[in-house]
């Protein structure tokens, strides 16, 4: 049977981390060669009720709350500007909510370290200038909800859009006729139709900030902020090792997104949201009179905070030859800016090595996972496997598991099993796989289930056997599904952080690696500029490219 193969495949990938996660919660020791005993305990639950992890639970809990209100406010706002309104320029508007998701938050929090840390930021430096008396402090809870929820909004545009965009327009005209005011018809009809695709943005969006590890580094942790993840991460890199309470922790994240999920699903059950039928429909925009142009000012001040601002930050760092800034006149003075950091980074053997290994990562992360996710894709809806439903479950897991868990879990996995992977490329390559699977599996099954099999049927009753007709007839029909599939994961790849910080060795760092190195161990925030520069032009390329493909398979 096909499924049993994959199953394994999928044990080793995603079961074995987390189900060794769980056991090192309530285990002596971490699970290592030679010391893993098999001792259970219930001591190091005493370290989730411990008063730090009360004060870095408390932190976290708000910080995501807060992120998540804002995030799905702003992804909300610029979705119903976009698919509702006749405000000009709606492409612009469209390219300005989805942009942000191609800046990686952390480098977004690196950025705006550079624009808002105390005194010297570059904000604070220009309101000195203008005589505003106005300072502000990225290193703060205010900070990081902001920097979060720039960074995550464009995840409730995408959703929220797709919603509206559907929308039958029938219900609203009912509403309108009878008497209802247009602010009642979206508030009594339009917005509680959304409501699945906020409630599902809103708990993604919460998840990621909730797990996020980098972001908090970067800036909870200079104004002495502790959250969860910068938590289990110092955790793990004590001395001795306090993994085991680590894991403890990753159990009340873990069962953090679960409640959430569970509790989600129970508010969505209680009401039907169906509106798409078979009835020819479209939405209809809403006309905004005088305040047509007015919709576009919350937009431009969001595209200017989570990409001008940033990338200008990054820019104007990158090039400046000392690393005091007095004003912004002192810009002007001859030989206060030059190009040397770039010329300084090109020349670093370890920046080659980074890129190279990152690329080399990516592709093979790429391919595999869409390999995989084709191979899963087609058994659970071609087949009548016995092990379907399971298969299923297994790939989308990660979905409820936070990176910095099955990033622990897949360390001691590969320091358990008896092959020479650790210290490896293929490590990487192999927990790229796992983290990313539900991504993969989603963005080949849509496209699998709108093919025809008659095709393939067909080749099977003429002769051909099944893995041809599968490799001659349907491969051939999704090359556009798959080939958008490669270049998504392999742009997750590029950007993914939180993983390689527990897997990578000197032999094996990747490009977000360096960056985020450089910029806490005293590399220079002028050389992490710079490379953080070079990062964002290899992802806005990388994110051009499905496009790109798009258009010529169409032509």
């Amino acid at each position: 049977m096909p499924s049993i193969p994959l199953l394994v495949v999928l044990a080793v990938l995603i079961l074995v981390p987390v189900g060794l996660v769980a056991l090192a919660a309530v285990s002596v020791d971490v699970p290592r060669p030679g010391g893993f005993t098999f001792d259970l305990t219930l001591a190091n639950l005493a370290s989730v009720v411990s008063g730090a992890v009360g004060s870095a639970t408390i932190n976290s809990l708000g910080i995501a709350t807060a992120a998540t209100v804002l995030a799905v406010a702003i992804g909300g706002y610029v979705a119903f500007v976009t698919a509702r309104t006749d405000a000009p320029f709606g492409r612009a508007i469209y390219a300005c909510g989805l942009i942000p998701m191609f800046l990686p938050s952390y480098v977004g929090a690196l950025a705006w370290a550079m624009l808002g840390s105390p005194a010297s930021g570059l904000l604070n430096v220009a309101f000195r200038d203008l005589g505003l008396g106005l300072e502000i402090n990225v290193y703060s809870r205010v900070g990081l909800v902001l920097v979060c929820a720039l960074f995550y909004a464009p995840y409730a545009f995408l959703l929220i859009h797709a919603s509206m965009t559907m929308m039958n327009p029938d219900l609203e005209d009912a509403a309108a006729i009878h008497g209802g005011s247009r602010w009642r018809m979206l508030r009594s009809v339009t917005f509680p139709l959304a409501l699945p695709a906020v409630l599902g943005s809103a708990l993604l969006i919460f998840v990621l900030v909730l797990e996020n590890f980098p972001v908090a580094q970067v800036l909870a942790t200079p104004g002495n902020i502790e959250t969860l993840p910068t938590y289990i991460y110092r955790m793990m890199g004590f001395f001795p090792s306090r993994g085991t309470e680590a894991a403890a922790l990753a159990v009340v994240l873990v069962a953090f997104v679960v409640l959430l999920t569970l509790a989600q699903r129970r508010v969505l059950a209680k009401r039907s949201f169906t509106t798409v039928t078979g009835k020819g429909m479209r939405a209809r925009r809403i006309a905004l009179g005088r305040f047509r142009w007015l919709a576009l000012v919350p937009v431009l001040l969001y595209f200017v905070a989570s990409i001008v601002l940033p990338l200008g930050a990054l820019l104007v760092t990158s090039l400046r030859t000392s690393p005091f800034m007095p004003s912004f006149s002192s810009l002007l003075r001859p030989g206060a800016l030059d190009g040397s950091a770039f010329g300084t980074v090109f020349a670093d053997a370890q920046f080659w090595s980074s890129t190279v290994n990152s690329v080399i990562v990516a592709v093979a992360a790429a391919l595999g996972g869409t390999v995989l996710s084709f191979a899963v894709a087609y058994v659970v809806y071609r087949t009548s496997a016995r092990a379907r439903a399971q298969l299923e479950a297994i790939s989308m897991l990660p979905l409820a598991i936070p990176a910095l868990v099955l990033g622990m879990g897949i360390l001691w996995t590969w320091l358990l099993i008896p092959l020479p992977l650790y210290g490896t490329l293929g490590l990487l390559v192999v927990a790229f796989l796992g983290v990313q699977m539900p991504q993969g599996l989603r963005s080949v099954a849509a496209s699998i289930r709108s093919t025809d099999r008659d095709l393939e049927d067909s080749a099977v009753v003429h002769g051909r056997s099944r893995v041809r007709a599968v490799l001659g007839i349907t491969v051939p029909l999704m090359k556009v599904a798959l080939s958008s599939t490669f270049l998504l994961l392999l742009m997750l790849s590029m950007r993914e952080l939180t993983v390689p910080l527990l897997l990578y060795t000197r032999d094996t760092t990747l490009l977000s690696v360096a960056i985020f190195d450089r910029f806490e161990n005293g590399g220079g925030s002028q050389s992490a500029a710079a490379i953080s520069l070079v990062y964002c032009l290899l992802m806005f390329v990388l994110a051009y490219l499905p496009r790109r493909f798009g258009q010529k398979a169409n032509a």
